[in-house]
Parts: C-alpha cells; sequence; structure tokens
C-alpha cells in the first residue's frame, strides 16, 4: 500500500524541525535579544526613532507578558520564540497611520493577555448525548473523555482536571493519548507530575488508555507513567465491560500518524455489529476506516482544535493528514460518531502556549438506549 506522502505530526516533518529547531531562539542571550527587539523596530519604523522607541517597548512588553505564565503556574514554554513571531506579526501594522496602529496594537497586546494567561486555564467541560439502541439501559452510560494532557509541570489547569474528574464521578473514563509535552519527555518531574494527575483517576467500569504521538507517548514513557496506576493500556486490543447487563466493546490501537499503517492495524480490531463498540485513538484520521467496520464511537484527539482559531474559518492548523476535516468537535460520518477533544494541554517546544477561541475541554458522554 503506498504511503501517504504529507505526514505532518511526524518526528522530521516541517512542523516538527521548525517548532524544534526555533528553541534554539530561548538560547539568545537576553540583552542580544533586546537588540534585534530594537532593531527589528527600527526597521518597521523605517527610522522613526520616536515610533521605533515605543514599537521597541511594545515588544518588551511582549516579552514580559510571555515570561509570566511560568511563574503564574499557568504555561512553562520559552517566551522568546513566541515574542519574535508576535514581533514579526505585529510589524506591519506599523504602516497604519496615527492613532490606527497604536489602537491596532494596544488591541494586539489584549489579545496577547488572553490568549497567554487566560484562555490556556478556562478549562471547559463539553458534555454530549448519545443514544444507542443496542443498549437497554435504566440510566445513561457516563463515559468521560480525555485527551493531550502534555503536562510540562503542575499548573492551575491540572488542578482544576482533577477537582472536576472527582467531582464527574463518571461511570468509565478514557484517555486518548498524549501524556507528556514534547519538550518534556525525558523530564522526570514532567513524568511525575503526570503520575500524580492520573493517579486520581478511577471509574467503575475503569480507565482506559491508548498511546499518542509517537515522539511524546514512547513505551519506556508509557510504562513509567503507568507504572502501578489502576489504568488500562489497550495496545491493539479490546476489553468487553459489563454495564446494567450490556456488554461493551472498548477497542484501543496506538497512533502512528500514517493512515496508511494505522488503517491495517485496524483490521484485526473488528466489532461484532451487535453490541456497543467504541474506538480509542488518539488521531482523527482514521475515522473514514474506521466508520466502515461497525464501530459507534471513536474517541480522539491530537489536533487540539487548532489551539488558535478565528470566527467563521476555525482552526488555523491541525498538525492532521486531512487537514481541518475533522478539526474538533462531534461528526457523523455513515453509522459511526465521532468526537474530536480539543484537549488539555498545549504544542510543546518552541511552539507558542498559547490558545485562543479553543479553550481546553474534557467530554462527559451520557449514552442511552431503550429502557431496560
Amino acid at each position: 500500500m503506498p504511503r501517504s506522502k504529507h505526514l505532518p505530526a511526524v518526528e522530521g516533518s516541517p512542523l516538527d524541525r521548525l517548532i524544534s529547531g526555533a528553541v534554539r531562539i530561548q538560547s539568545i542571550p537576553g540583552i542580544v535579544f533586546a537588540a534585534l527587539l530594537l532593531a527589528l523596530s527600527v526597521i518597521v519604523t523605517r527610522f522613526d526613532w520616536t515610533c521605533s522607541i515605543i514599537f521597541w517597548g511594545i515588544y518588551l512588553i511582549d516579552w514580559a507578558l510571555l515570561a509570566a505564565p511560568r511563574r503564574l503556574r499557568i504555561s512553562y514554554g520559552p517566551p522568546k520564540p513566541p515574542v519574535l513571531l508576535l514581533a514579526l506579526l505585529r510589524a506591519p501594522f506599523a504602516l497604519l497611520p496615527a492613532p490606527w496602529w497604536w489602537i491596532v496594537e494596544l488591541l494586539g497586546t489584549v489579545l496577547v493577555v488572553y490568549g497567554f494567561w487566560i484562555e490556556p486555564s478556562r478549562l471547559f467541560l463539553t458534555k454530549e448525548k448519545l443514544q444507542i439502541p443496542k443498549l437497554k439501559l435504566r440510566t445513561p452510560l457516563r463515559v468521560l473523555h480525555v485527551g493531550d494532557l502534555h503536562m510540562e509541570r503542575p499548573s492551575v489547569r491540572e488542578k482544576k482536571l482533577v477537582e472536576m474528574v472527582r467531582e464527574l464521578s463518571p461511570d468509565l473514563i478514557l484517555f486518548s493519548g498524549d501524556l507528556l509535552s514534547y519538550s518534556n519527555v525525558d523530564d522526570e518531574v514532567a513524568r511525575a507530575a503526570a503520575r500524580d494527575v492520573l493517579s486520581t483517576f478511577h471509574a467503575p467500569l475503569g480507565v482506559y488508555a491508548v498511546a499518542g504521538s509517537p515522539p511524546v507517548d514512547r513505551e519506556d514513557v508509557l510504562s513509567d507513567v503507568f507504572r502501578d496506576l489502576d489504568i488500562t493500556l489497550l495496545d491493539r486490543t479490546s476489553v468487553r465491560l459489563q454495564f446494567q447487563g450490556n456488554d461493551i466493546d472498548l477497542f484501543g490501537l496506538p497512533c502512528t500518524h500514517d493512515p496508511d499503517l494505522d488503517a491495517p492495524a485496524l483490521a484485526p480490531l473488528q466489532p461484532d455489529g451487535k453490541t456497543f463498540a467504541i474506538l480509542l485513538h488518539h488521531s482523527p484520521d482514521l475515522a473514514p476506516a474506521a466508520a466502515g467496520k461497525d464501530f459507534d464511537l471513536q474517541l480522539s484527539g491530537h489536533t487540539h482544535g487548532g489551539q488558535v482559531r478565528l470566527p467563521f474559518w476555525g482552526a488555523l492548523y491541525t498538525s492532521s493528514v486531512l487537514g481541518k476535516r475533522f478539526e474538533a468537535g462531534r461528526y457523523r460520518i455513515g453509522g459511526m460518531t465521532l468526537y474530536v477533544t480539543r484537549g488539555i494541554g498545549m504544542e510543546g517546544k518552541a511552539a507558542p502556549r498559547v490558545r485562543f477561541l479553543c479553550p481546553p475541554e474534557i467530554v462527559l458522554w451520557e449514552i442511552t438506549g431503550t429502557e431496560g
């Protein structure tokens, strides 16, 4: 079978090389980086020294604002790469006449505060309902879907997550992959922090997980973080659960991010068509193949909903082979329902720790059937 040509989520892809290489910007000495921002401000204002100093001040404020989330325990990314990116994004607005340019720049600062300080910590509970005629239930089956933890260090976001999971007390908890930040895969502190969070997950029907992106959820990472925890890792396997006398088949498949490899690996995982069947897989890219195999529900993540979304357009980038086709939320594909969670954490290495119109979420499913 020919391999997919464009695989944006694998190691060595253009995106991976960009965010990995841009980490080197963080090693630039502070005085040199400040001088670089000054030079950029002089260029974009065409040597208008008054405007240059104002723009330089704006760039330095951005720097301070992006360094603060670490102290506030919001996120822990390197500030200099996104500061340079913001400086380049702000540059064209220097061509506007006064007072429009400073109004736009002030608005930009407000958006920086919101996107880097506020929205990343606004963990939402999304509630979804699904009726499955195969089931005979007296009360709904409550399934909690959690994805893309991307732990760096403990933050207010994970504290909220633990509180919400405890309060919800779901019947079943499913984790769709990506435990650690791409920056912290070999970080013992991050691994311990992830263990602390996951150790609080308990449910009557169990807690199940699948491996996410291969560079993040390596075998040694999963075995270390899940060690002695009450979590079952599904690795090309299935388990049959019982709820109010009903059989529920849960299937889990690890992710390579290459549909030409993942689709054949799905072949042995065949639902019987009579039992309610859930597929847990990190990426939504497998959904077209899964939809033809009698799965009722596929739970995925990976895209983070794009992290940055625009009104009427949605995600700017999804890191998906299928682009924006399954960027976030609920979809119906044939007889199967797909849900792509926005996840909890954010992309690692030099990627901006930003969310805009795309707050983190966990998803609670209330699954009903006919009355038993």
